[in-house]
């Protein structure tokens, strides 16, 4: 009954076309609910109560039966990418209210289908298994999020990122298609995930692990394939920026996990190779991001720093696997798994909340920003808390997956050899620089946009947003405490995701205690912060408030703009420290000798990627000169090209006639 259901709400997402453009958005939400309910449904009868997994017949395909197989890892990532699509598309309705006047009945029909077929996807992602229709599938994703991202179509360059990432997202599937080509042909198995048992039975796992790598790792956001990554989150429409960092790249890291679920042998490097990849995409993840202007871009480079953040507990977990440490394989995965949950929250609560600076100033330059937690004092307040989140501090969710990972490292040191040891060392000060510069970036974010005086007018009329754009936010702060405060409620459901690959998840029960003694800890911090606040409140209740301006550095009647910190002069020592790997380059002309009264003067800044530069702008650059160079054969003559066909005739004669060819 219930995959009739679910069939129904797919068909009923076609008709979306036929409904009024007032109540698109409402007909999105009836089709959601559909699908979330029933996917849910099978996702916790799965997760929560049957032992093992179990298919469901979806139809015909190709003369065989296509099966949704949903187990315990499907279960959780439905849940995941059902929880954020639903606070994105009540987010939209906010967010694209502006756009009903200049946008087409078709054109808000077009991309609210895309919204839902990204949905569809995404779930029929994780529930298939045979490598067609998973392909098909994962095309049809591409697909309705390079839709979504392009929606502000009448921006040139917002096209040309369009087709960068969907040209980006095609050969990341030429390389999932090859390794599972390989795979088959080399072991006579079916052409399927199952079938890669059967190969890495037989054969050295690493090439065809590193295949699936380069085409998943291209989805999920990986250094250095991650360039599409921070020009298209800026470039979508917020609630789709949202959508795409909170779960639609941690697809790209279900591909990676679901292929190491068939590997059994010779995990070492395999694991040293996704940890080494993920601690330099979490290095130069959030350094990038300390020194962008742009918030959404700014955003963008921290999900690849997150990104590398759940990749080095898995990395960190088939190491333990491979050298028998069940306390590093256990933590080691459950630290990544969860993060996978938590990032998913406090990066979608960002975007949403960046989403709503956007709307209500025009602007994601963040220098233009400033006081903006007088104006918009309750979007400031769950701003602040994606920060603390994402920052890996307590009593917030990103603090519990990065400290089981930090308890798996702690705990298996001198259990293994001295290389072991050695690697748990440096992944310890890696992830420990990362949650430093984390902390570093958000102080700059907050404080730039959120406190001081306003730097330009675009702050001056900013008000709240509208409240149905709240109700996203509430639900995204609910699970973010609650996973901070009661981490053991889902660390239990975790523990059954790990079983799938350590086999014995018993060791996660050496860091319950710990865990519950964090729970109390936070909870009577919190209820002192509570009385505090109150007895500051009673005491100030029959007192006159004054309210002044915010204090301007000693100077009165000037522009705030030029006397304040900006964000370029509070990352100005990291970027010298770093300008090697964040390339900041400064545009500012000099004083002359003779210049006794200078001229009005601008100092910008600007950093560019350089793995971008050397690996994809460069490249690129050389074959669009070497094209321009044979332009001079494109004359517009239609002689000429009858005479290139004739001469390429003549050749292929000659060198047939010579037995050349």
């Amino acid at each position: 009954m219930e995959i009739i259901i679910f069939k129904l709400a797919i068909i009923l997402s076609i008709l979306i076309f036929l409904i009024s453009r007032l109540y698109q958005i409402y007909w999105v939400y009836l089709v959601q609910i559909i699908i979330i309910a029933v996917s849910s449904l099978w996702a916790i009868q799965c997760l929560f109560i049957s032992d093992s997994s179990f298919e469901i017949p979806l139809m015909t395909f190709m003369g065989s039966p296509l099966l949704i197989v949903i187990d315990k890892l499907s279960a959780f990532f439905i849940l995941v990418i059902n929880f954020t699509m639903m606070t994105g598309s009540i987010y939209a309705k906010g967010y694209l209210k502006p756009y009903l006047e200049n946008k087409s009945k078709l054109e808000m029909a077009f991309h609210l289908f895309n919204l839902l077929w990204l949905h569809i996807s995404m779930l029929f992602v994780v529930m298939f298994r045979d490598a067609l229709s998973f392909l098909i599938i994962w095309e049809i994703m591409s697909l309705s999020s390079f839709f979504l991202v392009i929606f502000e179509n009448d921006k040139k360059e917002t096209i040309k990122i369009g087709i960068k990432y969907l040209i980006q997202m095609h050969i990341g599937v030429v390389f999932i298609l090859l390794a599972f080509i390989i795979a088959a042909v080399q072991s006579g198995s079916e052409f399927s995930f199952d079938g890669l048992s059967v190969y890495f039975a037989s054969h050295n796992p690493f090439f065809i692990f590193l295949l699936f790598f380069m085409g998943f790792g291209i989805k999920a956001g990986f250094i250095p394939l991650h360039s599409w990554l921070p020009h298209a989150h800026p470039a979508a429409p917020s609630h789709v920026s949202g959508i795409m960092s909170g779960v639609m790249i941690k697809l790209g890291i279900y591909g990676i996990l679901r292929v190491l679920t068939y590997i059994h042998h010779d995990l070492f490097y395999i694991g040293l190779f996704i940890l080494v990849i993920s601690l330099i995409s979490g290095l130069i993840g959030v350094s990038m991001a300390i020194v962008q202007h742009d918030v959404k871009k700014l955003l963008a480079y921290h999900s690849i720093e997150n990104i590398g953040i759940i990749g080095i507990g898995i990395g960190l977990g088939v190491i333990g696997i491979a050298v028998k440490i069940p306390i590093l394989a256990v933590l080691g995965f459950a630290g990544g798994i969860l993060h996978i949950l938590n990032h998913s929250l406090f990066k979608s609560l960002l975007f949403f909340t960046a989403g709503s600076v956007y709307k209500q100033t025009h602007t994601r330059n963040i220098e233009d920003l400033g006081g903006l937690i007088k104006k918009m004092p309750k979007t400031a307040i769950f701003f602040l808390l994606g920060a603390l989140a994402i920052s890996g501090l307590p009593p917030f969710n990103g603090f519990i997956s990065e400290f089981l990972i930090y308890s798996g490292m702690f705990k298996s040191l001198q259990v293994g050899d001295l290389f072991t040891d050695i690697v748990l060392l440096f992944s310890f000060t890696g992830l420990a620089i990362i949650g430093g510069l984390a902390v570093f970036c958000f102080t700059k974010v907050f404080s730039i946009i959120f406190l001081g005086n306003p730097r330009t007018e675009k702050v001056e009329h900013a008000t709240e947003i509208s409240s149905s754009m709240f109700i996203p936010y509430y639900m995204i702060g609910f699970m973010i405490i609650a996973i901070g405060l009661a981490p053991v409620i889902f660390i239990q459901p975790i523990g059954a995701i790990v079983n799938i690959f350590v086999g014995n998840t018993s060791a996660i029960e050496q860091v319950i205690p710990t865990l519950n003694n964090i729970s109390i800890s936070s909870a009577i911090f919190i209820v002192m912060i509570g009385i505090l606040f109150f007895l500051r409140a009673l005491q100030q209740k029959n007192q006159t408030i004054k309210q002044q301006a915010t204090w301007g550095c000693a100077y009165k009647g000037a522009n705030a703009g030029l006397h304040q910190y900006t964000a370029t002069s509070y990352a100005d020592n990291f970027g010298q420290l770093a300008k090697q790997l964040v390339n900041v380059k400064k545009d500012f002309k000099e004083f002359g000798k003779e210049e006794i009264f200078p001229e009005k003067r601008e100092f910008e800044t600007h950093s560019s990627d350089i793995f971008e530069n050397n690996l994809i702008t460069k490249p690129s650059d050389f074959v669009i000169k070497w094209f321009e160079k044979l332009a001079v054969f494109q004359t517009g003559k239609i002689q000429h090209y009858l005479l290139y066909s004739l001469v390429f005739l003549i050749v292929v004669f000659l060198l047939t006639f010579i037995n050349w060819i």
